[in-house]
């Protein structure tokens, strides 16, 4: 599996529209998802979903330069549904089809049906003409691994090991299947993600590799935050850790917003939920990280909140162009993606050349 900061051939998204995760009829996702096309497609080609009845409105939004393709799927979360795309030696390109549970299943899935979302990673492939590896029988979501494309792999225990994945695999046995199916020889298992993130703490939040044997962590000052001491165990464990190639990691220390981003009563009362579906309450802490980015050919797109967060925006912009000054910084406002569940990342999957 190339490292997301390789060159990427293109990029897949999802056109939002389900009621229980995106509010007054994604009206506001969609502007926010229009910002994350529209930039990442300036330097890679971008591929967008969508359903039979959002094509009218989806082209009529989308720049010409995107290609748009009715596809179904249950909601409009790319990463976790479509391909890990991997690359052999010959630089031949494969899919990987992994199973998807709707981020739990029976145990503590989000929604009660999931099975179109199940077919869009075999269906991609084959609109892309590439080959795939059939591992529907592995639960695993694409924002749960990150890999540095030198043999190492980043993941949580808080989600790997989680009820709702693969329950009858030992540790071991998880880590045998990523090593066989990434490329990888070294997993990373760092014990905890983001607070309150709904996924079991995907590690796409919480902690990314920015080159080989270099990462950024979310992390905070503030001991009274219950982030705190879930960052400091990851951060622990890290500082103790070698990569694939036996390097010490750089650990780059990267602030969450200083005030927590809480969901409103005025959010909440655009959703649309159905029986069996996970509800939100107004006021529940939102899982709100800056290291939900997206690494495009230039650039990092990486989340910004507003509000009375302007300065923790400020300070995480300033730092990652501080990390990366081979690439642009973009921020993009992504309120209205996080109240869906997600970020940035989340809604993206990179297509390596």
């Amino acid at each position: 599996m190339p490292a997301e900061f390789a060159p990427h051939e293109g990029c897949l998204m999802i056109w939002p529209e389900r009621g229980d995760s995106w509010q007054y009829g994604a009206y506001a996702a969609r502007k926010a998802f229009l910002r994350v096309i529209e930039t990442i497609s300036e330097s890679e080609s971008m591929t967008v979903l969508c359903s039979e009845g959002q094509y009218d409105n989806a082209r009529a939004q989308l720049p010409d330069r995107v290609r748009l393709v009715v596809m179904a799927t249950d909601d409009a979360w790319a990463r976790d549904v479509g391909p890990t795309f991997v690359v052999n030696s010959r630089g031949e390109r494969r899919g990987i089809d992994w199973g998807f549970n709707a981020w739990g299943g029976d145990a503590d899935g989000l929604y009660p049906s999931w099975e179109n979302d199940n077919r869009v990673a075999r269906k991609f492939c084959d609109l892309l003409g590439d080959d795939v590896y059939d591992k529907r029988d592995f639960i695993c979501e694409g924002g749960s691994i990150h890999t540095d494309g030198e043999g190492t792999a980043l993941v949580t225990e808080a989600c790997l090991l989680s009820a709702g994945r693969n329950p009858d695999l030992t540790k071991a046995e998880i880590e045998r299947v990523l090593c066989d199916y990434l490329g990888v020889s070294k997993v990373i298992w760092l014990p905890r993600g983001i607070y309150q993130d709904e996924t079991n703490e995907h590690v796409d939040n919480v902690c990314a590799f920015l080159r080989p044997g270099e990462v950024v962590l979310a992390w905070t000052d503030n001991r009274e935050d219950p982030q705190y001491a879930l960052s400091a165990e990851s951060l622990a464990y890290l500082e103790q850790e070698t990569d694939a190639k036996g390097r010490k990691l750089v650990i780059h220390k990267l602030p969450i917003p200083d005030i927590p981003v809480c969901i409103t009563s005025e959010e909440l009362a655009g959703y649309t939920f159905e029986a069996g579906e996970d509800e939100r309450e107004a006021g529940e802490r939102l899982a709100a990280s800056y290291v939900n980015f997206y690494f495009s050919n230039d650039a990092v797109v990486m989340p910004v909140f507003g509000g009375e967060n302007e300065e923790s925006d400020r300070r995480a912009v300033a730092l990652m162009q501080e990390w990366n000054k081979d690439r642009r910084v973009i921020p993009v406002y992504a309120r209205d993606i996080l109240v869906g569940g997600g970020n940035i990342h989340c809604i993206t999957q990179q297509i390596p050349l």
